[in-house]
């Protein structure tokens, strides 16, 4: 008996096997988008020393304050994971510098904000108890803005740019703010080196987020000189006008003559109710529910108006009420 051959129709046929998908990981470091350990811990080591050496003469020489700067960690993940892992009580800065990183991310925790403000605020830094972490109010983020331009000028003295560049520094704002990246966004592969930061009796941390294809490139050239920084008295002078800039809501508070609840229930639209005072009405003026004056009502032209007749305090008192 014969064999005879099977035959396969076309549709029958057995199908090519799809293609197997690049593995990402081998991509992203062909395209130089993601560094080896060795590499990473290398330029990571070389920021950090140039942070140790010349971010406290910085301080110090702006400020009169003396800090501690020692390494904490390195890590490595996409770039807004990195920064979500920092939680809601840090205080973000999104930077560029040209010629090295056209977008990277700054942190501070808020502990180390809160203990500097009081510090200019006049209280001895190591007489200061370390606060807890917290959202920052607006005028602490405004004072913020001074801590990331130090930290931005520790990189534009450290790193190679080929040119005298100076970094961009965006408006600081609290982690939770941050904005979700637009659609269609590719999160880079970046590093996130972290620091201790000490002043007084407070410990916190700095953040320096970068995508690994910009950190790959970093050659360090650090110079003692050019970590100068400015005097004392011109640093304290921007803390004073930043905070003089800071808009704040202003609102007035008048005494209204006691009434009954019943008389209360029942009042209608039309109904008057004459202020407590006789004569000159007294008012309590307040500025981001903080009681700063005392003034008396009136009125000018078409305006009404509240003059000021006292204060509750001294103005660094006042700053100081405001800021906390």
């Amino acid at each position: 008996m014969s064999e005879t051959a099977e035959t396969v129709t076309p549709s029958e046929a057995p199908s090519p096997e799809a293609p197997k998908a690049f593995d990402p990981t081998l991509l992203a470091r062909m395209t130089g988008e993601l560094g080896d350990a060795a590499s990473l811990e290398r330029i990571c080591s070389e920021i950090t020393a140039a942070y140790i050496e010349f971010l406290p003469d910085i301080f110090h020489s702006e400020t009169g304050y003396k800090i501690e700067i020692r390494f904490s960690s390195l890590k490595t993940g996409l770039k807004e994971e990195l920064l979500a892992g920092l939680g809601e009580t840090v205080a973000l800065c999104d930077a560029s510098l040209r010629g090295w990183c056209p977008e990277f991310t700054m942190a501070c925790g808020s502990a180390f904000v809160m203990t500097l403000v009081e510090a200019m605020l006049g209280a001895p830094p190591e007489m200061i108890e370390p606060p807890s972490e917290r959202l920052l109010s607006k005028i602490e983020l405004d004072l913020t803005d001074m801590i990331f331009a130090k930290v931005a000028n520790v990189l534009r003295t450290s790193v190679a740019t080929g040119g005298n560049f100076e970094p961009v520094i965006g408006n600081p704002y609290n982690a939770g703010d941050r904005p979700k990246p637009p659609e269609g966004y590719r999160d880079p592969n970046a590093v996130l080196i972290s620091f201790i930061i000490n002043l007084g009796k407070t410990e916190s941390l700095i953040h320096l987020a970068v995508p690994q294809r910009n950190f790959l490139k970093t050659k360090v050239t650090t110079t003692k000189s050019a970590a100068a920084g400015r005097a004392k008295k011109e640093w304290t002078e921007q803390i004073k006008e930043q905070v003089q800039r800071s808009q704040v809501s202003v609102e007035a508070r008048i005494n209204l003559q006691q009434q009954t609840l019943g008389v209360i229930s029942k009042l209608q639209v039309g109904d008057v109710i004459p202020f407590e005072d006789m004569g000159d009405v007294k008012v309590q003026v307040n500025a981001n529910g903080k009681e700063l004056y005392f003034g008396e009502f009136g009125r000018s032209g078409a305006r009404y108006t509240v003059r000021v007749t006292d204060t509750y305090s001294t103005e660094s008192d006042l700053l100081e009420h405001l800021i906390g």
